[in-house]
C-alpha cells in the first residue's frame, strides 16, 4: 500500500509538472520544452529550433519558480506536520511562534530603509523571523514550564509585539511606493525569483527537511504526551527544540524569499495523514510530496489565470478557509 501512495504521487507530480512547464502568460508547447531540454545534452536537430526569447522565459524565469515552488511547498508542509505532531494540535503551524510576523516585520524594515537591496530584505526577514521564534522559547523558558502550552502562549506575545511593529512600519511606510510593495509582500508571490535564490533556499530547506525525516519516529512517541515520552527515555524538551529549529528555519527561510503563504502548512498536512495514518516515517514524506505538487499547482495558476499574478495567498486561502470548516464541523460531529 504504501508503494502505491508514492506511485500515484509520482504520477500526479509528473502531470502537474508538465502542465507548469507549459503554462503561463507566455506557452511553450511541450515539443518545445523538449527541445530546450536536450539543446542542453547536446542532442540538436532532433526537433525544431525554439525561439530565444521562450528559451530565456523558460530558463531564467520558469525553470527557477518551478524548483524553488516545489522546494519551498515541501518544506512548509513538512514543517507544518511536525507542529502538528510536537503541539499534538491538528491546528498547529510555525505561525503561532510568531515566524510570520517576525518575518513581515524584517521585510517589512527592509522595504522601507532598503528599498533598492532584495538582499537586505530577504536578510532582515529571515533574522526577524528566527529572533521571534527565539524570543518565545526564551519567554517560555525562563518561566519554569516546559509544556508546549506556555510556549504557545509566548509565541502569541512575541506575535503581536512584531504586528504592532510592522503596523507601526505600514502607517510610516510611503502610500505611493513602499506601502504597495509590503502590502504585495505580505500576499506572497513567486515572481521575484531567481537562481541566485536557490542556493540559499535549497540549503537551508532540503537540509532541515531531511534532518526531520532521519529523527521523524521520534514524533511518534512525542504524540503520546509528555510523560508517556518521558517514561520512554526521550528527552522531550530537548527533541521539542530541535523539531522547532528545523521548522522554524524553513519557514523563515521560505517567507524570507516569496513572502507570507497562507494555509498550506495546516492542510497539506491533514490529507497526507488521511493517506497515511499517523505514523510519522511515513507522513513527512508524503507530506512533503503533497506539499511540493500542491504549490507547483498554486504558482501555475496564479500566474496562468490572469493577466496580471495573482498573489499565491489569496488561492491558498480560497481552499484553506474552507477546509478549515470542513476541519470544524467534522470534530463537531466526533
Amino acid at each position: 500500500m504504501n508503494g502505491k501512495i508514492f506511485i500515484i504521487l509520482f504520477v500526479i507530480f509528473l502531470v502537474v509538472l508538465m502542465f507548469s512547464l507549459g503554462s503561463g502568460r507566455y506557452a511553450i508547447q511541450p515539443a518545445e520544452v523538449a527541445a530546450i531540454i536536450l539543446s542542453y545534452t547536446g542532442l540538436t536537430g532532433i526537433l525544431p529550433p525554439v525561439p530565444p526569447e521562450k528559451h530565456q522565459i523558460f530558463m531564467n524565469i520558469r525553470l527557477p519558480r518551478i524548483l524553488l515552488s516545489i522546494v519551498i511547498g515541501g518544506g512548509i508542509s513538512i514543517a507544518g506536520a511536525v507542529f502538528q505532531g510536537v503541539f499534538r494540535n491538528p491546528l498547529a503551524a510555525p505561525d503561532i511562534l510568531g515566524v510570520k510576523f517576525g518575518a513581515a516585520f524584517g521585510a517589512a524594515l527592509g522595504i522601507v530603509f532598503f528599498t533598492q537591496s532584495s538582499v537586505g530584505i530577504y536578510s532582515l526577514a529571515f533574522v526577524f523571523a528566527l529572533v521571534a521564534v527565539l524570543s518565545a522559547y526564551l519567554l517560555a523558558r525562563y518561566s519554569y514550564d516546559p509544556s508546549a502550552t506556555v510556549l504557545v502562549i509566548a509565541g502569541i506575545v512575541v506575535s503581536a509585539i512584531f504586528q504592532a511593529g510592522l503596523s507601526v512600519l505600514l502607517y510610516l511606510a510611503d502610500p505611493y511606493d513602499k506601502l504597495a510593495q509590503i502590502t504585495f509582500w505580505l500576499m506572497g508571490s513567486f515572481h521575484t525569483i531567481s537562481w541566485s535564490k536557490i542556493p540559499f533556499t535549497l540549503l537551508s530547506i532540503v537540509a532541515s527537511s531531511l534532518l526531520i525525516c532521519l529523527f521523524s519516529w521520534r514524533l511518534n512517541i512525542m504524540t503520546l504526551g509528555d510523560e508517556e515520552a518521558q517514561s520512554l527515555g526521550i528527552p522531550v524538551f530537548r527533541w521539542r527544540l530541535l523539531y522547532i529549529s528545523l521548522s522554524t528555519l524553513i519557514a523563515a527561510s521560505a517567507v524570507a524569499v516569496v513572502g507570507v503563504i497562507q494555509w498550506v502548512s495546516l492542510i497539506v498536512p491533514h490529507i497526507a495523514r488521511r493517506l497515511t495514518g499517523a505514523e510519522h516515517r511515513l507522513l513527512i514524506p508524503v507530506t512533503g510530496i503533497l506539499g511540493g505538487i500542491f504549490m507547483l499547482l498554486m504558482d501555475t495558476l496564479a500566474r496562468s489565470l490572469l493577466v496580471a499574478e495573482i498573489p499565491i495567498s489569496i488561492l491558498t486561502s480560497v481552499l484553506g478557509a474552507p477546509f478549515l470548516a470542513y476541519l470544524l464541523l467534522r470534530h463537531n460531529r466526533g
